[in-house]
C-alpha cells in the first residue's frame, strides 16, 4: 500500500449504530492513483441460526423479523448457505442475525431465537460474512475514496444517453474524475462510455453542442434512447439531449390534445414534436441544427408519425411567422390526416340447404353449434383529422436565449382576427418559453423572468398568484376551466441547473396587442 493509500474502517456516522457501521466499506483515499478494488474487501463477524430442516425457514424468517432479530441490511439476503461445505452441497441453509446478537451471549438473543435453540430447531453459531467491491454501490465507493470536504457534492447527477454517461464535474472534482468514470462503469452495466464537459452549453456553440473528453470507455457517442415510447436516434457530440428533462417532455405533452396544432420552434431530435405526434398533434417542428433536423426527420420515419408531424430547419425567428403562414394555408387547402383503422368481424358459415349433413364418424371432433361464426373477415374504416387553421401552442426549449425571441410574435396573426374567438371557438396560441433564471424560493425568478418577456413583446406581464393551479404547470388542453387572464404568466419550475441557477418554464396567452400588430 502506498503512502497515499490508507484501508480501515469508516467511522460511525450521525444517526447510525455501531452495529450498522460494520456494513459501510473502508475508507480507500488513493487520490488519482488507479483504483484498487481489493482495498474493498472486508469481514464481518455475525451469527447466523442453522435450521434443522429447510421447510422451516418460512416459519422462523417472519418471526425473527416481526422481533427483529433476523439481518435487515440493503443488497444482503438473510438465507445463505450454511458455511459448512458438505451442509451447504446438501443444500442446507442458515439464517443471518442482528449484528447485536452474539452466539455465546445468550442474554443478546430475542425470544424466537431462544424458543428454536429450546427445540432443537435451530443451532447458534459464528458466520463470517464476506463484503467485497462489487457488494457496495456507487455513492458508497466514492464515500470511500473522496476526501471529506468532498462529500457535499458527490457528482451524482450525471446525464445518461443511451450508453453515454455525461459528467460536468466541479474544479475540485477533477482530480478524481477518471476514478469516479471507472467507478460508474464498474456500478452501471448499461454504461459503455462516460465523457465530461469541458465548456459551457449554450454560450460556446448556437446549437447546444459540447467539447467533451472521454473518462472512461471508447469514443463511441453514436447512442439510441427511449422515451415516452418513442425511439431516437443520434450523435450525442453532435445535437442536444438531456434525459433530465423526460419530466418536463412529458408534462407538456400530456398538456397538447389530439388535433391541435403546436408549433415547435426549437424542436431538437422531436422530444417534445414526436410524443405529441404520437397522440395524433399536428406539431410543426424546427431545429437550425442541420444535424438535429436530419435526426428529427430520422425520428419521425421510425416512430410513424409523418402524418402530423412536419420537420423544418429554419432560424426560430423566422419560423415563428412561416409556421403560422403555412399552417393556416395547409388548413385552407383540406389538408388533414387519415388514419386507417382495421376492424376484425365474424361472419356466420354458409350453409348449403341442398346437401345433408354427413354423419359423424368415431374419430371426428364435437361439431360446431349450428349457426356458430367459423370465419373472420377484416375491414377497414378511414377517419379524417383535419388540420385546424390556427395554432395552440408554441414550444420554445431554448433556455439560454429564448426570451430574446419573443419579439418574433409581433404581428404572428396580423390581419387575421376573424380566425379567432369571437368569431370562431379559438383562441390566441399559449406560449412556453423555457429559460433561466435565479434559483430562489421567493418572488425574485418570477419578477426577473416577467421583466425580461415584457421588454421583448412591448407588452406587461406579471406571474400568476402563487398558490394558483399554474404553479404545478397546468396550462392549457383539458385541465383548463377558465380563460386565462391576459398579461399574466404561470411559471413552473423544471429543474436546477447549478447552486444558484435553475430553469423554468414560462407560460402564457399570446396578448391580441402582440398577436395582432402590424408586421415590421
Amino acid at each position: 500500500m502506498s503512502v497515499h493509500e490508507k484501508a480501515s474502517n469508516v467511522s460511525v456516522g450521525a444517526g447510525e449504530t455501531a452495529e450498522m457501521s460494520m456494513f459501510r466499506p473502508p475508507i480507500v483515499r488513493s487520490g488519482t492513483a488507479a483504483l484498487n478494488r481489493a482495498l474493498f474487501s472486508k469481514k464481518v463477524n455475525l451469527a447466523a441460526a442453522a435450521l434443522k430442516d429447510n421447510k422451516l425457514i418460512s416459519q422462523y424468517r417472519p418471526r425473527l423479523s416481526a422481533g427483529k432479530e433476523i439481518l435487515n441490511v440493503d443488497r444482503i439476503s438473510p438465507i445463505q448457505p450454511h458455511p459448512d461445505k458438505a451442509l451447504a452441497e446438501q443444500g442446507r441453509k442458515c439464517l443471518l442475525l442482528n449484528p447485536s446478537v452474539q452466539p455465546e451471549a445468550i442474554d443478546t438473543w430475542g425470544p424466537v431465537l431462544k424458543d428454536g435453540v429450546q427445540k432443537q430447531e435451530l443451532t447458534v453459531f459464528p458466520y463470517e460474512l464476506q463484503l467485497d467491491y462489487d457488494y457496495w454501490n456507487y455513492r458508497d465507493i466514492m464515500l470511500s475514496i473522496l476526501p471529506e470536504e468532498l462529500h457535499v457534492e458527490i457528482p451524482t447527477g450525471f446525464n445518461v444517453a443511451g450508453h453515454v454517461a455525461h459528467l460536468n464535474l466541479r474544479d475540485n472534482y477533477l482530480p478524481y474524475k477518471y476514478l469516479v468514470a471507472e467507478i460508474i462503469l464498474d456500478k452501471n452495466p448499461q454504461i459503455k462510455t462516460v465523457i465530461n464537459k469541458i465548456d459551457n452549453v449554450g454560450s460556446e456553440s448556437e446549437f447546444r453542442t459540447f467539447q467533451y473528453e472521454v473518462l472512461a470507455g471508447p469514443d463511441d457517442l453514436n447512442v439510441q434512447v427511449a422515451e415516452s415510447n418513442c425511439i431516437f436516434e443520434f450523435d450525442y457530440a453532435k445535437v442536444y439531449w438531456n434525459s433530465k428533462l423526460e419530466t418536463e417532455h412529458r408534462r407538456l405533452i400530456n398538456i397538447f390534445q389530439p388535433g391541435e396544432v403546436v408549433c415547435d420552434v426549437m424542436a431538437g431530435i422531436g422530444p417534445f414534436a414526436v410524443p405529441a405526434g404520437k397522440k395524433h398533434v399536428f406539431v410543426w417542428a424546427n431545429d437550425k441544427n442541420p444535424e438535429s433536423f436530419k435526426c428529427l426527420e430520422a425520428a419521425i420515419k421510425k416512430n410513424k408519425v409523418s402524418l402530423f408531424v412536419r420537420p423544418f430547419c429554419e432560424d426560430g425567428r423566422t419560423f415563428i411567422h412561416q409556421a403560422a403562414d403555412s399552417v393556416l394555408a395547409a388548413s385552407l387547402a383540406g389538408e388533414h390526416a387519415t388514419l386507417i383503422h382495421k376492424e376484425k368481424k365474424q361472419a356466420p358459415a354458409q350453409s348449403n340447404p341442398s346437401s345433408k349433413p354427413k354423419p359423424p364418424s368415431p374419430g371426428d371432433k364435437k361439431p360446431a353449434a349450428a349457426g356458430k361464426p367459423r370465419t373472420t373477415a377484416t375491414t377497414t374504416r378511414e377517419e379524417h383529422i383535419p388540420l385546424p387553421p390556427t395554432i395552440a401552442h408554441f414550444v420554445m426549449n431554448l433556455p439560454a436565449s429564448a426570451i430574446e425571441f419573443l419579439s418574433s410574435y409581433r404581428g404572428v396573426y396580423a390581419g387575421r382576427e376573424r380566425l379567432f374567438r369571437p368569431h370562431t371557438p379559438a383562441r390566441l396560441p399559449m406560449v412556453h418559453v423555457h429559460c433561466f433564471s435565479y434559483k430562489a424560493d421567493d418572488e425574485t425568478p418570477a419578477l426577473d423572468i416577467c421583466e425580461r418577456i415584457s421588454r421583448e413583446m412591448g407588452f406587461e406581464f406579471r406571474a400568476a398568484p402563487m398558490g394558483d393551479k399554474a404553479k404545478e404547470g397546468e396550462v392549457g388542453g383539458e385541465e383548463e376551466e377558465e380563460e386565462e387572464e391576459e398579461g399574466v404568466v404561470r411559471i413552473h419550475g423544471v429543474r436546477d441547473v447549478a447552486p444558484a441557477k435553475s430553469m423554468y418554464c414560462a407560460s402564457f396567452r399570446l396578448p391580441a396587442a402582440v398577436a395582432f400588430a402590424e408586421r415590421g
